[in-house]
């Protein structure tokens, strides 16, 4: 009898091991895609989410004047649909919001478009966004100036 538990123990956890989602392989290298060349990119702070802001519609034409396109990727490097984005864009200086109201509507692929949102602004500012979906919270700072003298390349990166 000992040995027939012992069996189906076995049996139970090897069913087990091949239908629980393992974690990424310490090995395995997370890359995230920057999309075009004029645009700022960065990785989330806990490298949850790849952020890459259009500043207007020169590289992508669908985008539409007089707004900001936000495009989302997740550690797979895939498109993120259907997320809570949140934008926070303060004076560094005197941590005053930044006036004018900012909306957040979703375009589909992973691309969401923001009015209201002036980023050539005079001083020092800082955006942050932060992005949730399915529980997964994570955010990143783009500090302004300085965020639109460090532009990198377009191309893969890793966190």
């Amino acid at each position: 009898m000992k040995n027939f538990l012992s069996n189906n123990m076995l049996c139970i956890l090897v069913v087990f091991a091949l239908f629980v989602p393992s974690a990424p392989e310490a090995s395995e290298k997370v890359l995230f895609t920057k999309h075009f060349q004029k645009t700022l990119f960065d990785v989330t702070a806990h490298a949850a989410y790849s952020v890459e802001i259009l500043l207007d519609d020169s590289e992508y034409k669908k985008l539409g004047k007089n707004v900001v396109g936000i495009v989302i990727h997740d550690a797979h490097d895939s498109d993120v649909e259907k997320a809570e984005l949140s934008i926070a864009h303060r004076n560094l200086l005197t941590s005053e919001k930044a006036p004018g109201v900012v909306e957040i509507r979703e375009k589909g692929d992973g691309l969401y478009i923001v009015s209201g949102l002036d980023l050539m602004r005079e001083g020092k500012w800082e955006l942050l966004v932060t992005v949730k979906k399915n529980g997964v919270e994570d955010s990143v700072k783009f500090l302004f100036p300085d965020a639109l003298k460090e532009r990198v390349a377009k191309g893969r990166y890793s966190p």
